[in-house]
C-alpha cells in the first residue's frame, strides 16, 4: 500500500466547510512517520529527531503499524500496546497553527489514536480519538478547550486520511480531503511535559484510569505547524 497517499499539501488545500474556522498556515512537516520500518524504533523521516519506541504489542508489517483490540476498561494495562515519542518543546502546539494527520483503518469503535498529554494535566493536551466510530479532534489549552467531532462514523474498515487542525480561532476536522466539522473558540498556549503516544494513553491502570486503546492500523502520522507563534 506504500506511502503514496502522503498528499499533505494538497490536503491543507481542501475546500473548507462554510462557517468553520479558516486553517491555513500549519504547512511545516516537523514529524513524519511513516511506519514503514520492522524494528522497535519509529523513525522521524524529517530527521529532526522525533524518534519513537514501538511497543512490543504493536504489529509491525514494514507498511504499517497494528494495534490489535484490547476491551475497553478491563485489566491489566498493556503499556507495550502503545508507541511513544518523547517529550520535546517542538512537539507542543504551543501558541502556534498545529495539525496532525494520518491515516488509518479500523473497524471498531473506541480508543485514542494519538494524544499528548491526558486530561487534567499541567500544560494542556491534545488527542484525535474515536468514540462510537467517530472521529474527534480535542485541543485543551490556557485559554479553554474546543472539541470537534465529525458527523460520520469512519469504522468501516476503510483507509481513511484524517486532519485535526488547530489554529487561533477555533478547531477544524478534514477526514479525506475534505472539511467536516469545525468550531471556534480560542485555546491558547498548549505545552505540556507528556511524550507523544500513539495507541492508547501512558498513565493509565484500566481501573481508576482507563488506557482507551485503539484497534486498528496506522499507515503514517505526520504534525505539522507554522512557524510563527501568534
Amino acid at each position: 500500500m506504500g506511502k503514496r497517499h502522503l498528499g499533505i499539501a494538497a490536503l491543507a488545500a481542501s475546500t473548507l466547510l462554510a462557517g468553520t474556522p479558516a486553517v491555513a498556515s500549519a504547512d511545516h512537516t516537523i514529524a513524519l512517520w511513516k511506519m514503514d520500518d520492522r524494528s522497535r524504533i519509529m523513525y522521524d523521516s524529517t530527521g529532526n529527531g522525533f524518534d519513537g519506541h514501538v511497543g512490543r504489542e504493536v504489529q509491525r508489517t514494514g507498511d504499517t503499524y497494528g494495534f490489535g483490540k484490547l476491551e475497553p476498561d478491563t485489566p491489566p494495562a498493556h503499556p507495550q500496546h502503545v508507541v511513544v515519542v518523547p517529550d520535546d518543546d517542538e512537539l507542543d502546539p504551543g501558541t502556534r497553527d498545529y495539525a496532525i494527520t494520518m491515516r488509518l483503518r479500523t473497524k471498531y469503535q473506541f480508543g485514542n489514536i494519538i494524544q499528548k498529554g491526558q486530561a487534567t494535566v499541567s500544560g494542556g493536551s491534545f488527542k484525535m480519538q474515536i468514540p462510537n466510530g467517530h472521529v474527534q479532534c480535542w485541543f485543551r489549552g490556557s485559554a479553554g478547550s474546543v472539541l470537534v467531532t465529525a458527523p460520520d462514523k469512519i469504522n468501516d474498515g476503510r483507509w481513511h486520511v484524517v486532519r485535526c487542525d488547530r489554529s487561533r480561532e477555533g478547531v477544524a476536522l478534514r477526514v479525506d480531503g475534505r472539511t467536516v466539522a469545525g468550531k471556534w473558540g480560542r485555546t491558547g498556549s498548549i505545552d505540556n511535559s507528556w511524550p507523544v503516544s500513539i495507541g492508547g494513553k501512558t498513565e493509565c491502570d484500566q481501573i481508576e484510569v482507563g488506557c482507551d486503546y485503539f484497534a486498528g492500523d496506522i499507515d503514517y502520522v505526520a504534525i505539522n505547524v507554522d512557524g510563527f507563534d501568534w
